[in-house]
């Protein structure tokens, strides 16, 4: 490629990463619109739905996850400006994208609808709906409160799970109407908008859901990178929103504690300054009869009433026997001491009782116990004009509402983290994905089902590679530059080597016929007989898988490979000496001379057998050695060299068996004169169940006209119409 035609291709493709982000712009806009819109309808018209979730489904169908995930971020983001807790409930509009995109991303599957509908009303009516409760307790208000309240009165003595039925049950018809109106949204988009408003960074070719499903399958050993990176990108902001969760939550706990300790420490001094210490004396003696005392009884009493904070308020003056009530005020649930009476220490000034005694300063204590609950305790000591210590001013304030702020507190934090952590997850597996994995796996499964069988196939794979055109501009494409480099120049040596290969084995399969046609030559009598006996064990074979016979082993390659053999079947003759080879006469050998003719079938497989030694690729002559070896065997066993029978012989042999005897009978030898066409035939299949296989001999003579052909094509020897000459036995 040129330097101008780089250029242009740079160019282009910074002109489609500007449309793709213009378009997840569009797509996140229209989805914003469409929930703010008709979350605004719906609370205008007081309808029992949220409707704040359309436009999220709508993005997560179109584009897939991450712009399904920005719209349900911005829209509470956005909705939190004039109503401040939507903010909290972002993480469950990402869930409905997240849950969105896995139920649409595969589009062959049908009847997602109710699946799709029962689980996002489980995320916005169970998961909200405990949110709900951390935040703000039982409804009070909203649209399940008053389904809540009736659950609550007439079904469950549970709360909390009152809460949850009845915000299910709305979301359930909440989530069925967001998800038709966002379906028929989807409808009324032309397929070819859809298809290019879907989301996606492909750094590569891109791939259909087919192919992307296909190469999702690349198995690994223990775990997907894919996997790994999850847990590692999980791993590390989980540690990170873990550690500042825990902080900021100390720090709220201590900064609310502290704000407690200085609300109760203002009324402890409130309640000090109602007080004169110089009548402290005079109340305990005279109790409620004394001058003042039901005055600042009540000043005490309105101020115990301003807060509902304050849980016990009360002053004592602390001995030896006890503490002496002095003021107590009355709770729902706990009535006040009388003046005057002595009670026992309470547990948090029984721990401090020599600092009491003595009318020192004590430090603000936080207890828990069944009787009063968790309250903080302060206590102020009040002296008289002369300096004397003569009372605690002490005020309990509820903890109860601390518990209740910091798991308030704690649910917020939460809450924004997993909606903010789901964002970062899926934008860093959009991007692994597209950068690392798809182009990591198309690699893997081009590489997994590259075809070497041929020289186009080897070329279309290569191609097939080439074509994915992995540009991520760093060591992945480096990578893949690399690995179709390689690949390509190692199919160009591959194919060198098969071409050298085949031109060697053409040399030496050459030389064997060469040899072949040698040995063929030193009998003055066989003519064409190997080329022949190589047409008619064609014909044969042919014949037999035409009628069904031996389909495990009559493949193409095996007819192949044992017409390619067939000329070699009596190689070993070049052992036998002339004399005997073409020794003339009826009877002509005599048993000695028989022995080392039929040594020709052994040393015919020797010398193949010492052939295939030395060559690389060696189909045609294993089935070359089998024929030379064999091919004087005899159905009932009586042949020779190992008196094999029946199927104990291989097929090739048997095939060979009838081609030579048949050509035997047709040719002129020394010994003989040739035989007629249906003299020759007749005694093949007189043969039949004895000298050769019954199937071979079948299919023979089933392919007549064929074989004829072929007498006809090398022309006819000298034949006998009258007496004929039966074979003795030696024949060829």
């Amino acid at each position: 490629m040129g330097v101008e035609g780089m250029t242009e291709n740079i160019s282009n493709r910074r002109q489609i990463s500007l449309r793709r982000v213009l378009e997840l712009i569009l797509v996140c806009m229209i989805g914003i619109a469409v929930n703010l819109l008709l979350s605004s309808m719906s609370t205008k018209l007081q309808l029992p739905f949220y409707l704040d979730s359309v436009g999220t489904i709508f993005a997560a169908a179109v584009g897939g996850t991450l712009p399904g995930v920005l719209v349900g971020l911005v829209t509470n983001l956005l909705k939190s400006i004039s109503d401040l807790p939507s903010i909290y409930y972002g993480t469950l509009n990402v869930m409905i994208a997240v849950a969105v995109a896995s139920f649409t991303w595969d589009r062959s599957k049908k009847r997602i609808l109710i699946p799709l509908i029962i689980t996002l009303a489980f995320i916005g009516g169970v998961l909200g709906s405990i949110l709900t409760w951390f935040l703000f307790g039982f409804a009070g208000e909203g649209i399940s409160a008053d389904l809540a309240r009736w659950i609550y009165d007439h079904l469950l003595s549970s709360r909390f799970l009152s809460q949850v039925i009845a915000d299910f049950c709305i979301d359930l018809g909440d989530k069925a109407i967001s998800v038709v109106l966002a379906f028929l949204g989807l409808i009324l988009v032309p397929k070819r908008i859809m298809s290019d408003l879907h989301i996606h960074g492909w750094r590569q070719k891109p791939l259909s859901f087919l192919e992307l499903r296909a190469i999702n399958k690349t198995s690994v050993r223990q775990i997907s990178l894919r996997t790994k990176l999850i847990l590692l990108v999980s791993g590390a902001v989980t540690v990170i929103a873990v550690v500042s969760i825990a902080i900021g939550y100390y720090l709220f706990r201590e900064t609310t504690v502290k704000d407690h300790t200085e609300f109760a420490r203002g009324i402890v001094k409130y309640q000090k300054d109602c007080i004169d210490p110089d009548q402290i004396e005079s109340y305990l003696a005279q109790g409620e009869n004394a001058p003042g005392y039901k005055e600042t009884q009540e000043q005490l009493r309105l101020t115990f009433i301003s807060s509902e904070n304050i849980r016990f308020m009360y002053v004592y003056q602390v001995k030896e026997d006890g503490c002496h009530v002095v003021f107590d005020m009355d709770t729902e649930d706990v009535k006040a001491d009388k003046v005057g009476s002595v009670i026992r220490y309470p547990e948090d000034i029984k721990k401090n009782i020599s600092a009491f005694l003595k009318g020192e300063e004590v430090e603000p204590t936080i207890s828990n116990d069944s009787r009063f609950g968790w309250v903080l305790s302060i206590y102020e000591p009040i002296y008289t004009s002369d300096g004397r210590c003569v009372a605690y001013s002490c005020v309990d304030i509820s903890m109860n509402q601390l518990y209740d702020l910091t798991h308030a507190y704690l649910a917020k934090e939460i809450s924004l983290f997993l909606g903010i952590f789901i964002m970062v997850l899926c934008l860093v597996v959009w991007l692994a994905d597209y950068h690392i994995i798809y182009p990591l796996n198309s690699m893997s499964h081009g590489a997994s089902s590259f075809v070497y069988t041929s020289t186009d196939e080897r070329n279309a794979s290569v191609e097939r590679l080439k074509s994915l055109d992995i540009r991520t501009g760093d060591e992945i494409e480096n990578l893949y530059t690399a690995y179709t480099q390689t690949t390509e120049e190692s199919m160009q040596y591959l194919s060198d080597v098969r071409r050298k290969s085949k031109q060697i084995e053409k040399l030496q399969g050459g030389l064997l016929m060469v040899l072949a046609d040698i040995i063929e030559s030193r009998d003055k009598c066989t003519g064409d007989h190997i080329r022949k006996t190589a047409a008619y064990t064609k014909i044969i074979l042919n014949k037999l898988r035409e009628q069904g016979e031996f389909p495990d082993i009559l493949t193409d390659e095996y007819i192949s490979n044992v017409t390619q053999a067939a000329p070699l079947h009596d190689i070993g003759k070049i052992n036998v000496p002339d004399a005997i080879l073409n020794k003339p006469g009826p009877g002509r050998l005599t048993d000695e001379e028989f022995e080392i003719m039929k040594g020709h079938a052994n040393a015919g497989y020797e010398i193949i057998e010492k052939a295939i030694a030395n060559m690389a690729e060696t189909g045609y002559l294993e089935e070359a050695k089998q024929m030379a070896h064999y091919h004087h065997e005899k159905w009932d066993g009586s042949g020779y060299p190992l008196k094999l029978r029946g199927e104990q012989i291989p097929l090739s042999a048997r095939v060979m068996a009838v081609a030579d005897v048949f050509d035997a009978l047709m040719s002129k030898r020394s010994y003989k004169p040739p035989f007629s066409y249906e003299d020759a035939v007749k005694i093949i299949t007189d043969g039949s169940g004895t000298h050769f296989d019954p199937k071979v001999v079948a299919a023979f003579v089933a392919a007549t006209d064929e074989v004829k052909a072929v007498c006809e094509k090398f022309g006819s020897d000298e034949t006998y119409m009258g007496a004929q000459q039966k074979e003795d036995g030696r024949l060829s």
